[in-house]
């Protein structure tokens, strides 16, 4: 039994290793509004939707509580997004594209998206178009991700 489970633990760990991490994160050059700020101007600026930039911060702040700076800052693509929920209805659980940018107590912002090559083992995606639109918003999110971090 411990052989089944060590083998499948394996095999779990090179399949993730495979699709690269889940979760990408980019250091920041720019204080947080500054990183925010210059998010929300890419994305609108390629004639991507910016949909809201939700403020956690604030949103702890209003109910008392202290949370270090952080803000997800959500967009998308509704042409390129509604070919993916065709390919499988489940992938508008991951849709519209969101970005975390967060400060830690140091001062050091970071900013953080899931790995849209992610979705195709999340959501069963097999559909060569879908692949390639996944392909497409990896390299968009890096790019945009490499940009909003620069000085």
């Amino acid at each position: 039994m411990r052989n089944i489970l060590l083998i499948l633990s394996i095999v779990l760990l090179v399949g993730c290793d495979q699709k690269g991490t889940f979760l990408k994160t980019v250091k920041s050059q720019n204080d947080h509004a500054t990183t925010v700020s210059k998010l929300e101007t890419i994305v609108k600026a390629q004639k991507l939707t910016h949909f809201q930039t939700l403020d956690h911060s604030a949103n702890a702040k209003a109910v008392k509580m202290r949370l270090k700076p952080e803000s997800v800052v959500i967009f998308g693509n509704p042409k390129m997004g509604t070919i993916l929920m065709q390919c499988n209805p489940s992938i508008g659980l991951d849709l519209p594209l969101r970005i975390l940018v967060s400060t830690d107590y140091e001062g050091e912002t970071t900013i953080t998206y899931t790995n849209p090559e992610y979705w195709s083992l999340k959501h069963n995606i097999k559909d060569v178009n879908c692949l390639d639109i996944i392909q497409k918003a990896k390299l968009a999110l890096a790019k945009i991700s490499q940009k909003a971090g620069k000085k």
